[in-house]
């Protein structure tokens, strides 16, 4: 890749130096992807670690009877820790990647990268840092679920997906819902509906719409 692309210097200038921004212009390549499909796989090699352009990447972990566990999600100007230190170990993913909704993104080889760990200290500190701040996401998402009762972890699911879309309405059936919470469908549906009785939010047929009171 010879071209500029003005979505990277317009996300990551701030963070990277004109020498390293016109690496990976030249090493790295595009890719998109539609919502709902799935681009990281649990146990596959790591060739590729990636650096977000547009959209949402949703980041879980797969239990041995297929449940999802959500870790969490990226977004412009954002990585991933788990990708990153995989690569970096050579060691295969311990997580899935999912598409939340259309994305692009720059997918740079691991051996690259690796060199750019001792070149450019600008990419150290955003590789450490990007470690750090997901790790503590990890962290507190399996407190989520050890610790806070359903309705604490449904309320945290809503608005995080609210502000994710930047939008009140949040766009998944209750089966959905429940799917991403590790949970029942009926136990979603008896706590959205005791929400909605007290004026928290709306129901409508595959969306929930969040009320200011949430």
């Amino acid at each position: 890749m010879t071209n500029e692309l003005p979505e990277l210097r317009k996300i990551y200038s701030a963070m990277f130096e004109l020498a390293l921004l016109k690496e990976i212009e030249e090493k790295s390549m595009i890719f998109t992807a539609s919502a709902g499909q799935g681009l990281i796989k649990m146990h596959q090699p790591i060739t590729v670690v990636p650096l977000m352009l547009s959209g949402i990447l949703k980041v879980s972990r797969e239990n041995e009877e297929g449940q999802d566990l959500i870790l969490y999600y990226l977004k412009a100007g954002e990585s991933c820790a788990m990708t990153l230190s995989c690569g970096m170990m050579s060691q295969p993913s311990q997580v899935k990647g999912t598409a939340e909704e259309d994305l692009s993104m720059l997918c740079v080889p691991v051996p690259i990268m690796e060199e750019w760990m001792l070149k450019y200290p600008s990419w150290k500190k955003f590789v450490m840092g990007t470690i750090v701040t997901e790790y503590i996401g990890i962290i507190k998402s399996v407190e989520d679920v050890t610790f806070k009762k359903m309705d604490e972890r449904l309320i945290n699911f809503l608005k995080t997906k609210s502000k994710l879309s930047r939008s009140s309405l949040v766009n998944l059936s209750h089966q959905q819902i429940a799917d991403e919470l590790s949970t029942n469908r009926v136990v979603v549906s008896r706590l959205l509906k005791k929400m909605e009785n007290e004026k928290r939010l709306l129901l409508f047929r595959n969306q929930v719409k969040l009320l200011k009171d949430l």
